[in-house]
């Protein structure tokens, strides 16, 4: 078991990464004073595997639990869900001094975390995340919302948990393609902070897709160790934080675009670097060599990087992007593979030229 530190001043919180840990959970809770009663929120499919041994292991720590399964998928994270939790919460007897427990990926982490935020102004939550993609992006910086029908976590706030607790044990029972989703944001750390942590991406894939304990443990160490410098700097998206959403213009485009039932995130997200990489390259920002590295490691790790449809209706949905600035939408390009910038400047036209050259 390591763990790492998040420094947010009173916000601040660890966390907690090994393997086989997951018994564990209850006796890191209790140290956090939360209680007595404490909500754990799961999906049908993470339930079924994981529910019955992390309710034991909050209830041997003295906790009683209030326990609630919501269907699977990205269409769930919604208002409606959240109303479902509200409701299961109030009837439990759920108060202000316990804590909500988010057991699932990045959306019931999202969720549950934004029912904490709302629910009686405000109440603990904890982070239990069981996909690669949650354990090295979703579950850290506070960053809690539902979507709308117009637009992907367009209706949330920053919210930070008290505990990301990771067991990579886990990721041992994911579907192929999650561990691929969750190896774009992966890969995305190396190209806006690390390029080291990129070379050892390429030099190391295939024992990280294979779930091999050490490269997994140092996978998501770094990940989360980047993403908790950035967020340290810049808790609210103010400024530094905005490079974490390389790849995600696009992204979150392709998402709206297919209601949310088509790509997984990371997917959407592995088609949005690899078009902001062609804005870069065009522009003489970008080596083509390290386009090409990039590319290259996206599809070696069985990821997208074209979109199938027409650029003028990707275009289109562009503005509705909750990072959009002025009506216009706002680019991370990569410099260098290591080093991104923030771009409120890319015309249409470039987006346009972009989509149809990957797309081709």
């Amino acid at each position: 078991m390591d763990s790492l530190r998040v420094e947010l001043g009173e916000r601040s919180y660890s966390i907690v990464i090994g393997s086989g840990i997951l018994d564990s959970l209850g006796e890191a809770v209790g140290q956090l004073g939360c209680g007595p009663r404490l909500f754990l929120v799961t999906d049908e499919i993470v339930g079924s595997l994981y529910g019955e041994r992390v309710k034991n292991s909050l209830k041997k720590a003295g906790f009683e639990v209030l326990y609630r399964e919501l269907p699977a998928g990205e269409q769930y994270k919604s208002l409606q869900s959240a109303e479902i939790l509200y409701t299961a919460a109030l009837d439990g007897g759920l108060e202000r001094g316990g804590a909500v427990v988010a057991l699932g990926g990045g959306v019931i982490g999202d969720l549950a975390g934004f029912v904490a935020a709302t629910y009686m102004r405000g109440v603990s939550y904890i982070q239990v995340p069981t996909t690669l993609l949650a354990q090295v992006d979703s579950s850290v910086g506070g960053k809690v919302a539902v979507n709308h029908p117009l637009g992907k976590n367009t209706i949330g706030c920053f919210y930070q948990p008290r505990l990301t607790f990771t067991d990579v044990q886990v990721l041992r029972t994911l579907e192929p393609r999650e561990v691929r989703s969750g190896l774009a944001e992966v890969i995305k750390y190396g190209v806006i902070r690390d390029a080291a942590f990129f070379r050892y991406l390429e030099e190391n894939l295939e024992e990280v897709m294979a779930l091999q304990e050490e490269a997994l443990i140092r996978v998501v160490k770094r990940s989360c160790a980047v993403k908790a410098e950035i967020v340290q700097m810049d808790e609210r998206e103010k400024g530094p934080r905005a490079i974490l959403n390389f790849g995600h213009t696009i992204g979150h485009a392709l998402e709206a675009l297919t209601g949310y039932r088509v790509y997984r995130h990371g997917e959407a997200i592995a088609v949005g670097m690899a078009v902001a990489s062609a804005i870069a390259a065009a522009r003489g920002l970008l080596k083509e060599a390290e386009r090409e590295r990039l590319v290259c490691l996206l599809r070696r790790a069985g990821l997208p990087v074209s979109s199938p449809f027409k650029a003028e209706d990707v275009v289109r949905i562009l503005p509705r992007d909750k990072k959009a600035h002025r009506g216009r939408p706002r680019f991370v390009l990569p410099l260098t593979l290591g080093r991104v910038e923030v771009f409120d400047d890319v015309s249409d036209d470039e987006v346009v030229a972009a989509l149809e050259e990957c797309r081709s």
